[in-house]
């Protein structure tokens, strides 16, 4: 009877060894991978974003933080308003610079979040400034609010930044340009990506 489990559980162990060697190993990178929004609702370049983000119980993580009780960890609810700060900072400056989370200025947070909710994530540049900006922000649960998030933002050269920030490990790729579609006009460095 240990048999088959001792089998499946060598099994599980090997299957996930060989995804993680081919995803990360063989190509020889790691990836941005998680996208915490969903879309833009709003966006005024240089000011203000809007950005929506559904939770559903589909998400992995929501069944580890809490087993039994799933909820939305604070910390990616911090990633998604980096996020959606981040890309709206880029893009005021054109994506000249990698734009880097700098520090975590406040995170108050006031309720759970929990699978069926929908939140928006409210951005606005608070200054900004050739090496760095900052960023007030809110989410809300339709009326009702959520969390209280400011951060910091460095600004990164790309010629300093490709040494110590690879392309591919660099959170703002061509996915999350894309959210922008439909609300900026498209930068000659970001042509291709329309």
């Amino acid at each position: 009877m240990t048999e088959p489990l001792i089998f499946k559980l060598l099994f599980g162990l090997f299957g996930f060894w060989i995804c993680f060697e081919f995803r990360f190993s063989v190509f020889g990178i790691i990836c941005m991978r998680w996208i915490w929004i969903d879309k833009f609702l709003e966006f005024e370049s240089g000011r203000r974003a809007v950005a929506l983000k559904n939770v559903t119980l589909a998400e992995d993580h929501l069944h580890d933080h809490f087993p039994g009780f799933p909820i939305m960890p604070e910390c990616l609810m911090i990633e998604a308003m980096a996020q959606t700060a981040g890309i709206l900072v880029g893009e005021s400056r054109r994506f000249e610079e990698k734009v880097i989370l700098a520090k975590i200025k406040k995170a108050a947070f006031y309720h759970y979040v929990r699978p069926g909710d929908t939140l928006t994530l409210h951005a606005e540049i608070e200054s900004i400034a050739p090496e760095a900006a900052s960023t007030v922000g809110e989410i809300r649960r339709g009326d009702e609010l959520i969390a209280q998030i400011s951060l910091m933002f460095s600004h990164v050269d790309k010629n300093l930044a490709g040494k110590k920030f690879p392309e591919e490990n660099f959170v703002f790729t061509d996915m999350f340009h894309s959210l922008l579609t439909g609300f900026v006009e498209t930068h000659p460095e970001t042509e291709r990506l329309r």
